[in-house]
């Protein structure tokens, strides 16, 4: 009672501070719109806590007290009652596969978050009961099957033939393995002679299992989509990532084709997502590295779109250093960091941003070597370079990318991989993403879902993991935890320094644009355990409610 006494005592200290602060407007004008009697997290330099904020167009104008806010309304003005609830700036997630998201995003069954083998199941076979006979019923990862409580075995043949015999069943989990049914073995041909990747018992007979090596391949097989059927599924993505509490996305890779798609909505003032793309070329094999390498000095990065730019390259490089944490031991080689270091070093003189994909400590450690002595030559500290995902980095690690003002982007795969790294790794998997330490060592430092294939998207989920270190189903799978303002924080304004975006989006202050989300409970009060399921009834992007379920 005395700890949650000081936290409302704080916070009531917090909004009278901020409303001796709030700056003054140059003009008595009216406003367009105000969000009042509510807790504002505006995180902040100071985190300071608020009642209300006024916006006019895509601006926040004032933030402070209900009383100061409410002088500034007008006869047009817009006045929403927030009823308490709590408002925290627009998330940003570093590091979301969007585009390709948004391809099938109505035909992909998704299964994140789901607890239960019941529950995934009763979504499958309400998927196949809405499509006719012979249409794919799949879902493209962000799930495992670790995750459910009931049940954790891996699906098998037999029991997604009994489940939906009428339709090809694929279902991809991570990029660790893919369960699929008899009418999918024989509609992509591997029900006979198929690659080792399609398991088979003792009899040859396949299991409906796909081996690691085979889940990429397995899903490229899967029809594409109709132009009608992309679009309409990037409209249902952008609203359903909105209700997410989502206004920012560093999208990872964007083709021209699709970005276009976004673009054109962005000219027709509809786009609601603010989409800031990582792209750039990877090379395969060492040709291609000459080829990659002739081609950088014209690419064009920060092409001055608001809602829609360029703002980093990445994340692959080199493809044979393209590693991952399922694979224990990828043994890099001294050949393929030279071919790794003629690419950023044309990416350093070029003076891109850059987010580099690194998981093991090898390839960390060989990354790092070759980034101190390109720095020698053309100097990377200010170009904001990040290292993705971050699975083992240790404080080692962080003192070296900090001496080269490297950025960590962060990415939860142990709230849904969790298991099976701790399976493949053993209790060194606790330290796995070691939050604690990589917050303590003064790295700049941000959030990413990495969804949606290997990871789920959702925030919450993410910011719960990161505050009690348990996956999904509730085990707990890593030691190093952080507080709620600090994991807040890493999915606002730190992001926002990531994407170049620090002036205009992160935090709620004047001067910065209406990106800002309206919460069911208050997320800096309840229990540790309750923050996955904080659900957003109000999300405002550029001053415009782009989801509502207050009203």
């Amino acid at each position: 009672m005395q700890n949650a006494f000081s936290r409302v005592t704080a916070e009531l200290t917090l909004v009278i501070a901020f409303a001796a602060s709030m700056p003054v407007l140059a003009q008595p004008t009216a406003v367009d719109a105000i969000f009042t009697n509510g807790k504002i997290v505006t995180v902040d330099e100071q985190f300071r806590i608020a009642e209300a904020v006024a916006v006019s167009g895509d601006r926040i104008v004032a933030v402070g007290t209900a009383a100061d806010i409410g002088a500034l309304a007008g006869t047009d003005t817009t006045t929403t009652d927030l009823g308490g609830r709590t408002v925290i700036p627009g998330l940003i997630d570093n590091h979301l596969h969007l585009l390709r998201a948004g391809l099938t995003w109505l035909q992909d069954v998704r299964l994140d978050g789901i607890e239960s083998r019941a529950g995934a199941l009763t979504r499958l076979r309400a998927r196949a009961e809405q499509i006719p006979d012979g249409e794919w019923v799949f879902t493209l990862g962000g799930w495992m099957p670790d995750q459910f409580a009931d049940d954790s075995s891996p699906f098998t043949l037999e029991e997604l033939d009994r489940l939906i015999p009428d339709h090809p069943v694929l279902l991809q989990s991570g990029y660790y393995r893919t369960y699929v049914n008899s009418r999918a073995l024989e509609a992509l041909g591997l029900e006979t002679e198929s690659p080792d990747w399609v398991m088979r018992d003792a009899n040859g007979i396949p299991t409906g299992e796909i081996g690691m090596a085979g889940v990429r391949p397995i899903a490229n097989m899967l029809p594409a989509p109709s132009r009608a059927q992309i679009e309409a599924s990037t409209a249902a993505m952008i609203e359903d990532l909105n209700g997410m509490g989502l206004t920012a996305v560093g999208a990872v890779g964007c083709p021209e084709d699709v970005l276009d798609l976004y673009r054109a909505w962005a000219a027709e003032d509809v786009l609601n997502l603010r989409v800031l793309c990582m792209d750039g070329l990877s090379a395969a094999t060492p040709e291609d590295v000459d080829t990659v390498v002739s081609r950088i000095a014209d690419m064009e990065i920060f092409q001055g779109g608001d809602m829609v730019d360029r703002v980093q390259y990445g994340e692959g490089v080199y493809q044979p250093l393209h590693d991952s944490p399922y694979n224990v031991d990828p043994a890099p080689t001294p050949a393929e960091f030279q071919q790794w270091r003629r690419i950023v070093t044309e990416i350093a003189r070029a003076g891109m941003p850059l987010q580099v994909h690194a998981h093991y400590p090898d390839t960390l450690d060989g990354f790092l070597d070759v980034l101190e002595s390109v720095n020698e030559e053309y100097p990377i500290r200010n170009l904001r370079w990040a290292f993705a995902h971050g699975n083992q980095l240790d404080a080692a690690f962080l003192d070296r990318m900090k001496a080269l003002g490297l950025y960590a982007a962060i990415h939860p795969w142990m709230i849904t991989n969790g298991a099976v790294l701790h399976e493949l790794y053993g209790d060194a998997a606790y330290d796995f993403m070691a939050l604690r330490t990589i917050q303590d060592s003064g790295i700049t430092w941000g959030f990413g879902s990495d969804g949606t294939r290997v990871n789920l998207i959702s925030p919450f989920e993410i910011l719960g993991w990161a505050v009690t270190g348990e996956m999904i189903g509730g085990r707990k799978v890593t030691r190093q935890t952080i507080t709620r303002e600090e994991a807040l924080i890493a999915y606002t304004r730190k992001n926002a320094y990531l994407v170049f975006r620090e002036d205009d989006i992160g935090s709620i202050e004047p001067g910065k644009r209406a990106d800002f989300v309206v919460l069911d409970r208050d997320y800096m009060t309840i229990a540790a355990e309750q923050i996955r399921d904080v659900q957003p009834v109000m999300t405002v992007v550029d001053g415009r409610i782009v989801f509502d379920a207050m009203r």
